[in-house]
């Protein structure tokens, strides 16, 4: 099977699994006991956190360790929210994963926060300019993913970020897709918060970390036993937060190593890709489009939309010739609403339920994407009828 789902999760790197394996079964403690079974565990716990911090050029006491991407992003707005004597004013964009799009109607519906969402451009990018026209005296928090989970768009995060701090404004910037292509220091230095999901780069699954930017400071989602600094009470996972620190810093290895230090934004695996499902389907007269801004993209995560075509038959067709993707976020998997990404960026429902996302990691051999690129236009022209079937 080739593997065109990454954004939806990885499979664990070894070396990953290679270091937590004895925390399952030897250095097996709880961090907070005060014995040396505990004291080896805090000992394996610092040392993850230690590696979030330095790829993300922040010191380690400034990382908390969650359960993943989705409650990252929950403390982040809540806690930021809640935890600042200012307005009760939230600004995110209309393409923010739906555990921040919740997470902000929740800040309204239990605390009477005014939640505004900030339009996309037909590209899915937010234009900075949209944002500085709202914000307020009294807005308290700006969400803004860096790098959009279903069309792969990379955003302005160093530009709102400016606009955000101009009036007071902490900003929340949800890296969980940027960690494969893009370097998360530069990132970080823009956020005042910024989540991190381990699966999504070779970690465990269930595992993730909140950074803070310095100062700032979050009231605990969940209270308890003050753990995590007493952000996020609760016995600390210790392999998945070691697991996660690992896979942080292998993936921003493969930034430098094989990016340069940041992503060819439009251009690389990526591009090529489309270029070859866009073209074989051209020939054939079959419409199909590329969604999402052509240059500023990650290469790991490519869209196409083919009107008059329902996504989940092309997934079929997909799975009987060995290729595993996705119709958009894994989150809304099953739905049979159309993307709320796609809508937003303007596509008509019945062309956005036609969405089909391929993603995948740099380390992908270069034959396997051409492979799958080829069995994309087999797929597609077998749903209308036009080719053999897998």
């Amino acid at each position: 099977m080739i593997h065109l789902d990454a954004a939806a999760t990885s499979p664990v790197r070894p070396e990953v699994l290679q270091a937590v394996m004895p925390l399952f079964t030897e250095t097996f403690g709880n961090p907070a006991s005060h014995h040396e079974a505990g004291e080896s565990a805090a000992r394996a716990l610092e040392w993850g956190r230690g590696l979030v911090a330095e790829a993300c050029g922040v010191k380690p006491g400034r990382v908390v360790f969650t359960s993943g991407g989705t409650e990252s992003n929950a403390l982040a707005l809540h806690g930021t929210a809640l935890a600042r004597p200012r307005g009760r004013h939230v600004l995110i964009s209309a393409i923010e994963h739906p555990s921040v799009a919740r997470a902000a109607e929740q800040l309204g519906q239990w605390h009477g926060f005014e939640v505004q969402t900030v339009p996309v451009l037909a590209s899915g990018v937010v234009d900075p300019a949209e944002v500085a026209a709202r914000l307020r005296p009294d807005t308290t928090l700006v969400a803004l993913m860096a790098v959009n989970n279903e069309v792969g768009t990379v955003q302005p995060v160093a530009e709102v970020s400016a606009l955000a701090r101009a009036v007071g404004a902490r900003l929340h910037v949800d890296a969980v897709q940027a960690g494969a292509w893009l370097g998360l220091a530069p990132l970080a230095a823009s956020a005042d918060t910024l989540s991190l999901s381990g699966h999504k780069l070779g970690g465990l699954k269930g595992a993730g970390a909140l950074v803070l930017g310095r100062g700032v400071s979050v009231a605990p989602f969940l209270d308890g036993g003050g753990q995590e600094g007493g952000v996020r009470s609760g016995t600390v996972n210790v392999p998945g937060a070691v697991a996660t620190g690992l896979a942080v810093r292998l993936a921003q290895h493969d930034v430098a190593r094989f990016l340069g230090g940041q992503a060819p934004c439009g251009a690389g695996p990526g591009e090529a890709l489309a270029a070859a499902v866009l073209g074989g389907l051209e020939a054939a007269g079959v419409p199909a489009s590329l969604t999402g801004d052509p240059a500023s993209r990650v290469p790991g995560i490519v869209s196409f939309v083919f009107p008059g075509v329902h996504a989940e038959s092309v997934l079929l067709e997909l799975g009987r010739r060995g290729v595993l993707a996705s119709s958009g976020s894994a989150c809304a998997a099953g739905s049979s609403e159309p993307s709320e990404v796609l809508t937003a960026m303007g596509y008509p429902a019945e062309v956005a339920v036609g969405a089909l996302r391929l993603s995948f990691s740099p380390q992908l051999p270069a034959a396997e994407l051409e492979a799958a690129g080829a069995a994309v236009v087999e797929a597609v022209l077998a749903v209308h009828g036009l080719g053999a079937r897998g």
